[in-house]
């Protein structure tokens, strides 16, 4: 009430008891606020020899916050985020200050250092205080603060007389909960060769289109249309999203029929991410697949593909779907054998969900004209089965044809088989493939997951012209 602001959402216990635990009355609330994401400044420090200052907020007789203090506070910190003056903010929780500076130095390595030993409000809870890195408290204005310190280079929390190792705080945060949700696990044997195919793909279509088609079908599970619309379009095509009904035959034959239709009428065939069917164990995109060896798709799929040059994308979901009908590697829609590549259950044993490096392998692809040999990106990844497999025979004839499009690297470009970088464990890092031919194309990473202010706080080339490229194969 006294902020006035209305809580979206709540939960309150029940009061009683249970054996020997007591359960006091306890509400909960919270609360959303919109900001214009240019606006939002992220919780890790940025630079070393910033200034690191504590935003109080006082307590009242009753122990709780002092909320019309706490407002003016708030309100002069918003301003000054607003005007670029802060460079890193992060509220005190229940674990206090020094809980606080841990959790700002782990993100890109900086520690800080304190001008005095820690106080004995250094671990104790202090909700509604902030800790915010600024360059200079000349421009804080009327603002109340305390300066702890500066941030430093050096990977460390320290004060006078001692410090507190960044990677000893992250090695005991992180083994709370790795017996329960592992970060480890076991990666490929040996090291991972380092593919490079520099000869370009210079084919050009027979017909020649300013603002080609993508015909985009959306299965049951899958939820990266919009952002694979809205990529292509960005990049000069003409996206159209067909959502496949199978709730009876005859809305399932009509959908087969509608994408057919619509395959013949485009240039570029995409099949998105998401979780087909529920990700069906043993394999995701089983009911892609099945959708794509129906004789209609089949056929309008391979007449895209082999009378008009056309293109075909799968990412993710997508890429599960291509290799389970064999477009890729083979680029024919066919029954795959069993020493066949395939996407396996990541070595972790669970679905990840993080930002990975990946390295351009190849630039035989139309859809790699835009990229160069060895560059590299930062890629969001989704998945649970995404590790690549494949016998060392198909590896070697895959890399003969310039058909590893994209391998996991570590920060340096070098492949990876460690999971902090092959987040899978994919075999030599492979992460996407093309057809012989080099039209068709399919990788684990989302490259639609981009934007001016997506990740912000994730360094990192994040910008991959992918969508481009394919555009680009038809002008």
């Amino acid at each position: 009430l006294e902020l006035g602001t209305a809580a979206i959402g709540g939960k309150a216990s029940m009061s009683g008891s249970f054996k020997d635990l007591d359960v006091p009355p306890t509400l909960v609330s919270f609360a959303i606020v919109p900001a214009k994401s240019a606006d939002v400044v992220s919780a890790e420090f940025k630079k070393p020899n910033s200034l690191v200052v504590l935003v109080e907020v006082p307590r009242t007789e009753s122990l709780l916050p002092d909320l019309k203090f706490a407002k003016k506070q708030w309100t002069l910190v918003h301003g000054l985020m607003k005007q670029g003056r802060v460079l890193a903010a992060s509220a005190v929780r229940n674990a206090g200050i020094g809980h606080t500076l841990a959790r700002m130095s782990l993100g890109n390595r900086i520690g800080v250092s304190l001008n005095d030993s820690p106080h004995t409000d250094f671990l104790i809870p202090s909700y509604g205080s902030i800790i915010l890195e600024v360059d200079s408290t000349v421009d804080l204005g009327e603002l109340s603060y305390r300066i702890l310190g500066k941030t430093q280079l050096s990977p460390a929390i320290s004060w006078p007389g001692a410090h507190i190792s960044i990677d000893e705080i992250q090695k005991i945060n992180e083994s709370v909960l790795e017996p329960i949700f592992p970060t480890q696990a076991k990666e490929p044997a040996g090291e991972p060769l380092t593919f490079n195919f520099d000869k370009r793909f210079i084919h050009k279509p027979k017909i020649r289109v300013a603002r080609p088609r993508v015909i985009i079908p959306v299965f049951p599970g899958t939820n990266c249309e919009y952002d694979t619309a809205k990529a292509f379009n960005k990049a000069g095509a003409e996206s159209e999203i067909l959502v496949l009904r199978n709730g009876d035959a005859d809305s399932l034959t009509q959908s087969l029929k509608a994408l057919a239709e619509s395959i013949k009428r485009s240039q570029i065939l995409m099949i998105p991410g998401g979780f087909s069917a529920g990700d069906e164990p043993d394999g995701s995109g089983k009911f892609i697949a099945a959708i794509l060896k129906s004789p209609v798709v089949r056929d309008a799929t391979m007449d895209l593909l082999k009378s008009r040059d056309g293109l075909i994308l799968g990412i993710c979901n997508g890429f599960q779907a291509l290799i389970k009908t064999g477009l890729v590697p083979y680029g024919e829609i066919k029954d795959v054998e069993e020493h066949a590549p395939t996407l396996f259950y990541n070595t972790i044993g669970r679905h990840i969900s993080r930002y990975a490096y990946t390295r351009v392998a190849s630039v035989k692809s139309p859809w790699l004209s835009r990229m160069s040999l060895g560059q590299q990106h930062t890629i969001p990844f989704s998945h649970g089965e995404g590790r690549f497999v494949a016998s060392p025979g198909m590896i070697e004839e895959l890399a003969r044809h310039g058909q590893i499009a994209f391998q996991y690297c570590d920060l340096h470009g070098q492949p990876s088989h460690k999971i902090d970088f092959n987040p899978n464990g994919s075999i030599h890092a492979i992460e996407g493939i093309t057809s012989p031919c080099g039209r068709v194309l399919g990788k684990m990473g989302h490259s639609e997951r981009t934007g001016k202010d997506v990740a912000k706080n994730i360094p990192g080339n994040k910008y991959q012209p992918l969508f481009e490229s394919g555009v680009n194969y038809f002008s």
